[in-house]
């Protein structure tokens, strides 16, 4: 396997395994996940098409991820298909926020007359906050006018492509921290003190970053549980374990508290998310179950989403 453009190399064999474990809907959701997470590391058109039909998938969950994936990689070929995503309301709006997520990640012009239709018109207040996350982070990378993201130029330790750029006109923890608890400031503003909250690191950022659990927006709250798996800091593990448990949270607030307790991999963790995976909600139930997947994975010192690109694999 060797790096090219934006994505690895596979072998062909590799390849075709891994997009037809993605799409084969009799194998366990965990086994899916993980190829799913092992094609975002690669490219091209076959992974690309591999996943744009699992956006329609039976598993919302599936779909959603798929959706979040093809953003993450940065698949310009992929937008015709996001943007269809975002507008067909027959669809769960976990799977339509991360096709208008994805959208502004790309960031391609021809996408913002959709998201801003979207944002006046959808029926879901996480899909309409996501196209104003999408909108207001095209404009802001517009303006900086710079290659990198980060404020500082300096790359995020952390390998995603966020919602919102960070914060660049706040620079300390208490600042940063007032505008994420501020539930007067934009929605935009929040998330981009949120990311760099996470990127400066530390106690006292963890602390701001679990008090923002409490926020008003459950777009707000859902991003602040992703943050916190990727941050993996166990501070964090009962604020999540007591959204997981809440049954009136919502789908995709627990969804994130899941993954992020499976990052965290604590022994209390471990159990809760065993409990869970017996939720009535298949999102909730599918999240414990490929957190306790990542989990094992983690305990044994094996990467989930790379194991599958270590030797060929026959079906």
């Amino acid at each position: 396997m060797e790096a090219s453009g934006s994505g690895l190399q596979a072998a062909p064999e590799t390849e075709k395994f891994l997009c037809e474990k993605l799409l084969d809907q009799s194998q366990p959701i965990a086994e899916r996940y993980r190829a799913l997470f092992a094609l975002r590391n690669l490219s091209g058109p076959a992974v690309r098409d591999a996943l744009i039909q699992a956006m329609r998938d039976s598993s919302n969950l599936l779909a959603h991820e798929s959706a979040f994936a093809l953003g993450q990689m940065q698949d310009v070929e992929a937008v015709p298909a996001l943007e269809r995503i975002l507008q067909d309301l027959s669809l769960h709006s976990i799977v339509r926020q991360a096709a208008a997520e994805s959208l502004g990640v790309i960031g391609l012009e021809r996408s913002v007359p959709i998201l801003k239709r979207s944002l006046d018109s959808d029926p879901a207040e996480e899909v309409r906050g996501t196209c104003e996350l999408a909108l207001r982070r095209m404009e802001e990378k517009a303006s900086r006018g710079q290659v990198s993201e980060a404020p500082s130029g300096v790359p995020s330790p952390f390998l995603s492509v966020d919602p919102a750029l960070p914060a660049s006109d706040v620079s300390s923890i208490a600042q940063l921290r007032k505008v994420l608890l501020d539930e007067n400031e934009s929605l935009y503003k929040r998330c981009a003190a949120l990311f760099a909250l996470r990127d400066h690191g530390g106690k006292e950022a963890v602390n701001a970053i679990i008090a923002s659990l409490g926020a008003a927006s459950p777009l707000l709250r859902h991003e602040v549980a992703y943050v916190l798996g990727q941050l993996q800091d166990k501070a964090a593990s009962a604020a999540l374990s007591a959204i997981l448990k809440d049954i009136n949270e919502h789908l995709m607030v627990r969804h994130e508290a899941a993954e992020a307790l499976g990052s965290i991999a604590d022994q209390a963790s471990a159990a809760l998310l065993k409990e869970f995976t017996r939720d009535v909600e298949p999102i909730v139930s599918q999240s414990c179950e490929v957190a306790l997947s990542m989990l094992e994975f983690e305990r044994c010192g094996k990467s989930f989403e790379f194991l599958y690109m270590q030797t060929p694999q026959v079906m």
